[in-house]
Order: structure tokens, then sequence, then C-alpha cells
């Protein structure tokens, strides 16, 4: 491709980045994160989807930071060479002019594209990076980049988020107040909080079409997947039946894998793409630590539910999700640990830091029978004495007061107040 090329590709984007405005964009809570001076290049990972771009363009904007932006999920750079590149930053000098910034999208697309990015980085270029998540992981940025970046993760809307984009007050007491996000939180719960979603009619081919381009392009394009119908069968299955721990054993003989170690990598790969997320055994020994661990999906829009409704399991484990999200979510202001317990009872969630545990959740969509109640507030208490922490909750769908026994107090909380709480 000659330079004329790249210079009207590198011109079109222009158009389409001068487009964004950025105060009609979401604000997102992840762009406190950013450091604009820093010369590690800052990149953004996430599922696909979730807002990554337009967080970046809109950060960038609203610090009227004067930058320059290619995006290579074009068709006409589809080919590009590693050798290449140079060319198309001769053509963003030219359209942009002299430029400190640099936003690149979708750079994995280039092979070796980390060797460019290097050179621009010992050159004091700062960079700014989105991708697909499963090429830009840790793993690759360490091996690659060799420390000199700084990771955000980035996940779908986060129901203020929601609330934010739909215009609705978060702390409106009125009658019409709360019904308005009661109403926004049962289709929050239901449709999940992909930003393009609220954008189309037909929400369950949008989501089928996502889940489709991540397996495929995400996954199977980037691993030499040997089962690639067994792997689709194993995701829908892994994220229909959220929140719950993993055997690999029992997916091996479930799909027919050759071996444990085939359904091994096949979870990491669905986490490579973001669309699974684990958390681990909260434990003083590491090995149980490692061994352990509890599947949860990126969004409740990938989990499965009945045209007419959720049923009870369903419920509870797509509030379960949503909560172990907004917590790893929060991780990255708090810089809290998120484990679960368990040892002859469960507690779903227990926060922790330096090893010490700090606070322990437990999320029940109805506590008002009292053996639900009794065994959720019991395995608290337990779980109090053994980890040597008193600071308990249970969040529930609509209930809020505070329940004290054997000297101890427990926070119920309903899960909308908790959501609004920083």
């Amino acid at each position: 491709m000659d330079i004329n090329t790249y210079r009207q590709v590198v011109a079109d984007q222009k158009k389409e980045k001068n487009a964004i405005v950025p105060s009609k964009l979401t604000a997102r809570r992840e762009e406190a994160l950013f450091e604009f001076d820093s010369p590690l290049a800052q990149i953004v990972v996430g599922v696909r989807r979730c807002g990554k771009s337009t967080l970046c363009h809109k950060i960038l904007k609203q610090n009227n930071i004067d930058y320059a932006y290619v995006n290579f999920d074009d068709e006409r750079l589809y080919d590009l060479k590693s050798e290449e590149l140079n060319s198309l930053l001769e053509a963003l000098y030219m359209v942009y002019g002299e430029f400190k910034y640099l936003f690149c999208d979708e750079i994995q697309n280039v092979a070796s594209w980390f060797l460019f990015v290097n050179r621009l980085l010992r050159q004091g270029m700062r960079m700014f990076i989105t991708g697909s998540n499963a090429k830009l992981l840790s793993n690759e940025l360490s091996t690659h980049l060799t420390g000199r970046y700084s990771q955000i993760e980035l996940y779908p809307f986060s129901f203020s988020e929601v609330l934010l984009y739909k215009k609705i007050p978060p702390d409106d007491c009125s009658t019409s107040g709360l019904a308005l996000r009661k109403a926004a939180f049962e289709e929050y719960m239901s449709q999940g909080g992909f930003p393009e979603l609220f954008l189309v009619r037909n929400k369950k081919a949008y989501i089928q079409n996502l889940f489709n381009a991540i397996i495929s392009r995400d996954i199977q394009q980037r691993f030499s997947v040997r089962y690639p119908e067994a792997l689709r069968k194993m995701a829908d299955y892994m994220t229909d039946t959220a929140a719950t721990e993993i055997s690999y054993k029992k997916l091996a003989e479930q799909f027919s894998f050759g071996s444990v170690h085939t359904a091994e990598n096949y979870v990491a790969y669905l986490r490579c793409a973001y669309l699974l997320l684990g958390i681990r055994k909260f434990s003083f020994k590491s090995k149980e630590r490692i061994r352990n661990e509890k599947n949860y999906v990126i969004d409740t829009a990938f989990m499965s539910v009945a045209n007419e409704g959720f049923s009870e399991r369903n419920f509870g484990s797509r509030l379960e999700n949503i909560v172990c999200i907004e917590l790893l979510r929060r991780r990255n202001q708090t810089l809290n640990d998120v484990y679960y317990f368990q040892n002859g009872y469960e507690i779903d969630f227990v926060l922790s830091k330096d090893s010490k545990a700090l606070e322990l959740i437990q999320v029940s969509a109805d506590i008002s029978a009292a053996k639900t109640f009794n065994r959720e507030a019991g395995a608290l208490f337990r779980a109090s004495d053994a980890l040597n922490c008193n600071k308990l909750t249970i969040i529930t769908y609509n209930e809020k007061r505070t329940y004290s026994a054997n000297g101890k107090t427990i926070d119920i909380v309903s899960v909308l107040e908790w959501l609004l709480t920083p």
C-alpha cells in the first residue's frame, strides 16, 4: 500500500474521531485510572463491545488532549505487515502534524505490534491502546512490553452507569423514582450492561452475535481448538450455570474431552476472552487457593432465561453474578481481593487485603423464610469466627435492616442500595 492510501485511511478515521462528542457519552468509573503524562502505555482490556474505544476517545477529548488516532480494525489495513507500520506513522504525521499522544485501536491485528509500540514509547510518545482482550492479556504484555504499560480493565455498564445513561436519578426517593430504578434493575438483570444493547431493538440477536464473535474470533482463530463444537457447547453451559464451583473432571466427562487438561485449557480460553471470570477459594493455604474456583460470567446478558421470566435458581444466580462483577469492578479502586469461602458451609464473597478478611458477603434474593435466613446468617457467624472478621453483610433483592446475635451484627441491604453506594 502506498503512502497516499495510508493517508486517506487516516484522514477518514480522523473524521470519525472528530464526530465523537464526549459530553454525550456516559461517564465511566475507570476514567480516573488513566495517567496522561505517564511514560507507560495505557492499555484498556475487556470483553468485546464493553466500550473500550469510546472510553479512550472520551477521556482524551474531555481533557483537551490533541491526539492522533488509528483504528486497525479497518479492512484497508487488514493485511498490514509490521514493517509497514512506519509508513502508517508517516501518514499520521502528514494528517495530524506533530503529535505527542497516539491512540491505537485494535493494534493486535498487526503481527509484532509490540515492537512498534516499544519504539514509540522509547521516543517519548504517550500511547493509548485498546484491543481484543484475548490478544492483549497480561502474560503477553509482560513478555512484549516488559513492564512499560498500565493495564485498565473495563467491564460492561455498571447499574449506576445504566441509570446515568437512562437519566434516572439514583437518589430520588419518590414513588416514581423508586419504581423507575426497580424497573431499570430488572431490565439490567435480564439484558445486562453492554452499551450498544440500549441502541438496538433485537437485543437477543445482538447478544447471540456477540457471543459467536467472541468464540470464533477471540478464541478459535487464536488458539488451536481441537473440539470447536464442544467448546461452544461448554461455553453455553458455563454461562448458564454461573455462580457455581468448577469441576474440570465433570466438564471433561460431560463434553467428551480427551482429558481434564483440555477442559482446563478451554476454560482458560473463555477467560482469555473475558467471557468468563473466576474467583478462588479463600484459604491461608496457597494450594487450596489455586485448586478451587467458582465460575462467573462477564455480564448477565449471556445467561439464558425463559421468556416468561426468571426461575428461582436463575434469579438468585443472576443476582450473585451481578454482585460478583461489581466487586471485581470496584477492585480497581479498593485493591481488595475477592474470594469465596467454603468449609462445610459457603460464604459467597470474602473481601480481603494482605490475606486478612475485611468483609464477608452473602447474596440471597429472598430471606423471608426462616430456614433461608438462618442458613445465611449462620454461615456468616461461623465464618466470622473462623476468619476473624466482623463486617458481615447479606445482600438481598429488597430488604434493609440489621440483625444482631452472638455479639455480632449483620447488615442486610437491598441490592439496589448496595450497587448505588460507592
